[in-house]
């Protein structure tokens, strides 16, 4: 772990946020017999994928930045 790069920490972080947003998804579309979703409504759990989608992008773009910089050598 001490020789992990910072974008290989931030591309794995945001895959996990992805796979997270896709359980979510299949949730509220798929499970959802009362109108509800892990607790909450199924409406809010669509817009909780939603976000969590934009979180998984932001963090690849993060990762993709950070390797650049890596590749420059300007390590943050």
């Amino acid at each position: 772990m001490r020789n992990m790069k910072l974008s290989k920490i931030m591309h794995v972080a945001s895959v996990i946020v992805g796979s997270i947003a896709v359980i979510t998804f299949s949730g509220a579309v798929f499970g959802s017999t009362n109108g509800m979703v892990f607790g909450i409504t199924k409406n809010d759990a669509l817009l909780c994928t939603g976000i969590l989608v934009l979180f998984a992008i932001w963090g690849q773009v993060g990762a993709i930045h950070h390797m650049m910089l890596e590749k420059r050598g300007e390590v943050v």
